[in-house]
């Protein structure tokens, strides 16, 4: 794949800043613990931090190719752009406490109806699903934008498909999480108890996205066998 933009574009440096300050809002604790029982209570939720910031990370990595793989700053993809670190920033407290939830058993730490109450679960996920939908959505966005330009961009067959890819890709997580939001409502109303069920959707994301790499595979050899046989094809005399 062709990096077309080799400086660093004042959108793509004010990403950065934003995804910076996101993972900051994500430290455990901003104090040095004092004493050792501090320092266990701070270790303890280390493991959600290291979730969320893996998943921060993938956002930016995305978001990061796209930049590199597409030479375009345009006013469309300034907003996009804007809309996409708007969500990302709102969306750090409840991604924190979600996993810090998620996390909290295996770190030994009970979770009281003050924390959450069980009626309060599918609302929970809808929270949760909307940030990850209205992310991803976004990002597919960004990378449909770069496919309709493709002429303009003089993109390659393979750079085109990797756009079309890139597109379903994120469209498909969007998707996913729009399922956990539609079966946490469900569940919410007719069996509560197993509303926990729709955290395992999003297990999904990994069948797609292995779906996608064979689709991505197939395609790519099936253009590879194309610009070969036009290769080896006799030319008229003349």
């Amino acid at each position: 794949m062709t990096h077309r933009h080799r400086e660093v574009s004042r959108i793509e440096g004010f990403s950065d800043a934003v995804f910076a300050f996101a993972i900051t809002l994500l430290v455990v604790s901003l104090e040095v613990p004092k004493t050792f029982h501090e320092l266990i209570e701070t270790m303890r939720g280390f493991p959600a931090f290291a979730i969320c910031f893996a998943l921060l990370f993938q956002v930016w990595w995305r978001q990061y190719r796209f930049f590199r793989r597409y030479d375009i700053d345009d006013s469309h993809v300034i907003v996009l752009t804007g809309m996409l670190l708007f969500v990302v920033l709102f969306y750090v407290y409840p991604l924190k406490f979600v996993w810090s939830l998620a996390t909290a058993g295996v770190m030994g730490r009970s979770i009281s109806n003050d924390v959450i109450a069980v009626q309060q679960v599918p609302t929970l996920f809808t929270i949760y699903g909307a940030g990850v939908t209205a992310v991803f959505a976004l990002l597919a966005l960004l990378y449909r934008h770069a496919f309709v330009e493709r002429e303009r961009l003089a993109l390659t067959a393979e750079e085109t498909l990797d756009a079309r890819v890139q597109v379903y890709s994120n469209a498909a997580v969007a998707t996913w999480a729009l399922v956990s939001i539609a079966l946490a409502q469900v569940l919410g109303r007719t069996a509560p108890h197993l509303v926990g069920l729709a955290g395992y959707v999003y297990g999904g994301i990994g069948l797609s996205e292995w779906a996608l790499g064979t689709y991505r595979r197939r395609a790519g050899e099936r253009l590879t066998d194309s610009r070969t046989d036009r290769l080896a094809a006799p030319r008229p005399l003349p």
